[in-house]
């Protein structure tokens, strides 16, 4: 991060602060934005974390939560928190499209320093100090590292080791991908200031309602489509899916990943039907891009293994979109896995 030292005299005296982060908050999304939040006001900082839309429920008990601002449900709240905001940190995103009219918002806040903390490919260039890694885990890691970088972890707690060690375990899928020595003794920091992973899985894991288990079930047997020629798997939810099942932010987080568990699927796809839109979350094993049909065909981006996108089109015609893509890449989906 350039200009540290200017930042660490911006922190010095506690300022209204605004922690903003994108559409559809995921467990990174949440535990960056709520472990800057715990961080800041130990300092006597007036922070508030602002989202676009709803969080899954299965984070509600992180400590915080209860103060987020949802843009969607109380919007003239949240604006006004961006225009007293003396500094606006930007988490988990890459641009300020990604957070709907906050963006809009936020952008209208000239002279106002903005701080993104990220690890998305191709960072848009509207902010002041800018931390990002694409090579890290999770913005929670990058959090650890804008802490350290401000020579300040010995003021980590369990609090704020909780909410990073969420988005960690989140981003990382219980540490299957994107780890590195680096994040495991991070990892082991945080468990040495008190914070107890093996509870943190059970909240984020083994909470889930009976409706959910319905749901995947359905998902593994009627909705499932797999694509051997290409080792590619998808699975399908329709509006009518979504009221039998009675759908709900955060229902269908994880289904898509339980498609590279069968051994040679290379890639895999959550297809959902929206009012208006269908949405794509997309997964893969090794080192096939998903991130590049995202964004190239999908209006989309996101990581090499894990990326989303959206389509205009009708879910059939997506799917046949989705299909009609996937011999441009048969060559790198019929590569031996190395496991």
């Amino acid at each position: 991060m350039n200009n540290i030292e200017d930042l660490k005299k911006l922190l010095s005296t506690p300022k209204k602060v605004a922690i903003v982060s994108h559409r559809n908050p995921d467990g990174d999304a949440i535990g960056s934005s709520l472990a800057l939040f715990h961080y800041l006001s130990r300092y006597g900082h007036e922070a508030t974390v602002c989202f676009p839309s709803e969080y899954p429920p299965i984070f509600r008990w992180m400590p915080g939560a209860d103060y987020i601002l949802i843009h969607d449900k109380q919007g003239e709240a949240a604006n006004k928190e961006i225009e007293k905001a003396e500094l606006i940190f930007c988490l988990d995103f890459n641009a300020l499209h990604r957070i709907d009219k906050l963006g809009e918002k936020i952008a209208e806040q000239e002279g106002v320093p903005k701080i993104l903390i990220d690890h998305h490919l191709d960072p848009e260039d509207f902010s002041d100090y800018t931390l990002s890694d694409i090579s890290a885990s999770s913005t929670c890691e990058l959090i650890y590292d804008f802490i350290e970088l401000l020579e300040d972890t010995k003021t980590i707690d369990k609090i704020i080791g909780e909410c990073m060690l969420t988005g960690i375990i989140t981003d990382t899928g219980s540490f299957r991908y994107s780890t590195s020595s680096k994040l495991y003794r991070i990892v082991a920091e945080l468990k040495d200031k008190g914070v107890d992973d093996l509870d943190l899985q059970n909240k984020i894991f083994n909470s889930q309602t009976a409706k959910q288990l319905r749901l995947l079930g359905h998902c593994l047997t009627r909705g499932l489509e797999l694509l051997y020629d290409y080792n590619t798997g998808m699975i399908i939810l329709t509006k009518e899916d979504y009221r039998r099942f009675r759908i709900q932010r955060g229902d269908t987080e994880g289904l898509v990943n339980y498609i590279l568990r069968i051994k040679q699927m290379r890639c895999a796809a959550l297809i959902t039907e929206r009012e208006g839109f269908v949405k794509l979350s997309l997964r893969s094993k090794g080192d096939f891009s998903v991130q590049e049909i995202a964004s190239k065909y999908f209006s989309g981006g996101g990581h090499r293994n894990a990326s989303g996108g959206m389509s205009k089109l009708s879910l059939s015609d997506t799917i046949k979109k989705f299909k009609d893509i996937l011999p441009g890449y048969e060559e790198e989906l019929n590569k031996p896995l190395d496991f």
